[in-house]
Order: structure tokens, then sequence, then C-alpha cells
């Protein structure tokens, strides 16, 4: 990582203690770094951590721990004397240190200075669903000709987003970085530390309606990454979703924030919309829950493709993979050869073929239009279909009726069995259970309610067969806050 000790002195106005730790001397503070993390498990020898007093643990207990590690800086919000007194870690056991009001702030100013550095080209992707698996998707597209850093896991917010920038080393060629928010105003700190050079909106849906009301303030919230971004940078966006259409609206009505860049729209050709599609999905075949088989039309050119995860939205992501592509100099054929090759993501979408069933996790997160995304996904499934879904957070004063058209949906979707897990859940459960009722003969659902996962994992671990027959195709789906991935767990043995 080319930054060192002075330069994060400048950034910070402060100076650090160099001193040594144990038997290891004072670090240079014009060496190089090799890391720098919030978190202590990953701290490498010759790295800095930030050490910050958090809700559910303090960093400033894991301090002895990074310098026995080799860490080379902690940057914190006590003094050697105060975690000593606190936490029982000897001061005289400390190595080189610096303190400072806010440790994570500091973490934030440093990303942005080392962003400023770099001569590589960085896209920034938000939205309200699929923002994992499109990044996936262009880290994909883009590795054939890059060597490209990705955001890992969920490190989209502002700990995840300055660490991922600063595991950018002189080796990468190109960075995609991952940005989620719930709130007005989190986007620009985010925003002022990516500086993406090409922003990617995949939709804008009802999520975080608690905090952004509603999906006007959705895209007031995510689109202010276009305020930040290079001047002269490319915006590409999904043309079928009607709340990004503002973006040509106002670039079109002379507004600052879009003069100057370039937007291009990717889509499915034929669904309504009058926007023009720089890539547009003209033809497309499932195969299942072995993929899609599709044709890319991109800057006129058509192109043969084949996507090998599941799902229509995988297509859609292929093309904003594509849309990214283009802009970055890509060959229709190069791009084609990076959406082959993307594998699935464990805890989105990704199907696991158990010993005698075959379970979708898809249990990262959930909004009302990825569960209907992944009860479609369901659909491709052979044989009987069986959901397990729970309750989805921050949705706000409507947060009950968009439950209750998840169960609606899914009974007419047509699946065997349902089963609605969680307080929020009991209205899917009430609401599925009435639209099974008016739909008699036309289909059997059997839904079942639980009050809470614990509940579940108990009546399938006493009689899993009465509620999930052998061989049947089981979507696993809830908020990220309900722990799914233990029910996952349980399903796979």
């Amino acid at each position: 990582m080319k930054l060192c000790i002075r330069e994060i002195e400048e950034v910070l106005g402060a100076k650090a203690v160099l001193q040594p730790t144990g038997a290891l001397p004072a670090p240079d503070a014009e060496a190089d770094l090799s890391c720098a993390e919030f978190d202590s498990r990953r701290v490498l020898p010759g790295g800095v951590f930030f050490a910050e007093s958090g809700e559910r643990t303090d960093g400033h207990k894991f301090i002895a721990s990074v310098f026995e590690a080799g860490a080379a800086l902690v940057i914190c919000r006590k003094t050697p004397q105060e975690v000593e007194s606190e936490f029982g870690i000897p001061a005289g056991s400390w190595g080189s240190y610096l303190v400072t009001p806010d440790p994570y702030a500091a973490m934030r100013r440093i990303a942005a200075f080392y962003r400023s550095r770099l001569r590589i080209p960085v896209v920034g992707i938000t939205g309200s669903v699929g923002k994992t698996s499109t990044k996936e998707m262009i880290a994909s597209v883009l590795s054939r000709s890059f060597h490209v850093l990705k955001t890992e896991a969920n490190l989209n917010n502002d700990l995840g987003v300055p660490v991922t920038l600063l595991r950018i080393r002189e080796e990468h060629t190109a960075a995609v970085v991952e940005m989620g928010i719930s709130d007005f105003g989190e986007m620009r700190v985010l925003a002022e530390m990516v500086r993406p050079d090409v922003a990617v909106f995949t939709n804008i849906g009802q999520c975080h309606l608690e905090q952004l009301g509603d999906r006007d303030g959705v895209y007031r919230a995510k689109t202010e990454m276009v305020e930040y971004m290079n001047p002269e940078g490319t915006v590409c966006a999904f043309g079928g979703d009607d709340k990004l259409a503002g973006l040509l609206r106002e670039q079109e009505a002379g507004e600052p924030r879009m003069q100057g860049k370039t937007l291009r729209y990717f889509g499915w050709d034929g669904d309504g919309t009058d926007l023009p599609l720089d890539v547009r999905i003209t033809e497309c075949e499932s195969k299942g829950l072995e993929g899609s088989e599709a044709v890319l039309e991109m800057d006129g050119m058509l192109q043969m493709i084949r996507v090998c995860v599941p799902g229509a939205h995988m297509v859609l992501n292929a093309a904003a993979g594509a849309c990214v592509g283009l802009c970055l100099g890509m060959t229709p054929g190069e791009i084609a050869e990076g959406i082959e090759a993307l594998q699935e993501v464990g805890g989105r979408g990704h199907i696991v073929q158990a010993k005698d069933l075959t379970v979708i996790d898809d249990c990262y997160n959930a909004n009302p239009a990825s569960m209907r995304a992944s009860i479609d996904l369901l659909g491709m499934a052979e044989g009987e279909k069986a959901a397990i879904l729970g309750d989805m957070f921050e949705l706000g004063a409507e947060e009950l009726r968009l439950h209750e058209g998840v169960g609606v949906y899914a009974v007419r979707a047509g699946l065997s069995h349902l089963i609605c897990v969680g307080e929020r859940c009991a209205a899917m459960y009430e609401a599925a259970a009435e639209a099974a009722e008016e739909s008699a003969g036309e289909g059997y659902t059997d839904i079942r309610y639980f009050a809470d996962k614990e509940k579940l994992l108990k009546a399938l671990r006493e009689d899993r067969e009465d509620l999930l027959p052998s061989g049947c195709a089981v979507l696993v789906k809830a908020s990220h806050g309900m722990h799914f991935e233990e029910i996952v767990k349980e399903l796979l043995g």
C-alpha cells in the first residue's frame, strides 16, 4: 500500500508517537504500510489498525493483539493509560500510536487522500436491489481486461468503503466499490471518498423507507453519488426504472450535477421505456437453474452471452456489466467472456444441492422487489417448490402491506409450501392464507407460520418432512438481521 505514517500525520494534522514494540524497532515513518483495517483479525505485520469504541465492542480491547501481530501503528481514541485503566492492557506494551477524537472519521479522511492519488478507473455501485450481485458481475466482466479490486462481502458502508479503497494496491488496474446507504447524507460521505469515474445505479425501490420516506427520497439520497463523481465520468443506469429516468431529465434540463457527464442506460428491449438504451437485452432464454442465454445489443453490435447464474435479474446484471465494460473500452467478445465466468455468491441466490433438497440460499438481505425476484427464481426449479421467508426490515409505515403483497405473490406463483417466519411475517402469512383460499382448486399451497427462527429450527429438527418433502427446492430469504443462514445450515445438515 503506497501510504506511510508521515502522510497519515499530514492528512490528520496530528503527530504519532513512534516507539518500539517488544523486540521490534520503532517503524520508519516513511515506509509503506502493509494494510489499514478496523478488524483486528485482518491486521498484517506493518499495518495500521483503527481502534474505536463501538456499540457492540470496543476496538481498544484488541490493541495488544494487533501489536503482537506486528502492527506498525494504531490510530485510536483512548490513550495507553486510559486503555490500561479500562482493560488492563499495560501502557508499556504499546507500540506506535496516534490518538484522535474520531478514529473512523480519520480512516475516511485517509481513504479519501489515498483515493485522490489513484490513477485507475473506479466504479461505484448503488441501488435498492442487486448491488452485490451487480458488483460481482461488473468485477467478473472487467477481470477480462483489468486486475480488479472489488468490495468484499458486505463492506459497503462508511466503515467498509474506506477499507476497500485502502486495499487497492499497485497491481490493481481497476476497482469496483459497492456503496450502501439507509439515510440522507450517507451517500455524500461515501462518494466523497470513492469519487467514482463510473457511477452505476441498479434501481430505485422500496428500501429504507423509515428514513427515506418514499421512492423519491430513495432517488435523491442515492443519486448524491453523481455530485461527487468524476466531473467527466459516466453514469450507467437501469433504463426500466421510472425514477432513474430522472437522470436524463436532469441532463436535458442542464442541471449542474449532470453537466459534463456521459449518461448510458441498460435494460430490456420492449419493456415500455422511452429511454435510449446503450445496452439492450434483445433475446433471453431461461435454462432453469442452470442460468440463461441471451443476446445483448451493445452500441448497435449484437453479442450472444451465457449467464451461468439463474434468474432474469442476472441477465439484467450482465447488461449492467456490459455497460461498464463498454465505458472502459472493452470489446463485446471480452465482455461476453467475463459474463460467462461469473460464479454464484453465497447468501445471494446461491444454489446448493443437499442430500434430498435443492436449497436456494438468498438469506443475506431482503426487500419486496428482491423477494419477488427470488420467488421467480424458485419457480424455475422442477418438482415441488417451497419458500421460507422472514421479516423485511426498514420498510416504514407500509411494512405490513408490503409483507402482505409478498405473501400473495408467493401463492400466485404456485409454490407448494410457504413458511413465514417473524413478527412482520404474520401479515404475510394471513394474506397468503386468504389468497390460497380464494384460489382454491387452482393449486395447493401448504402455508405455515412461526413467530421466530428458533421455533422453525426446532420444528425442522423434530420433523422436517412435515414441512419440506424430500426432493423439493426450497428458497430461504429474509433481511440480514434475521440470521437465516442458520436455517440454511440446518437444511444442509
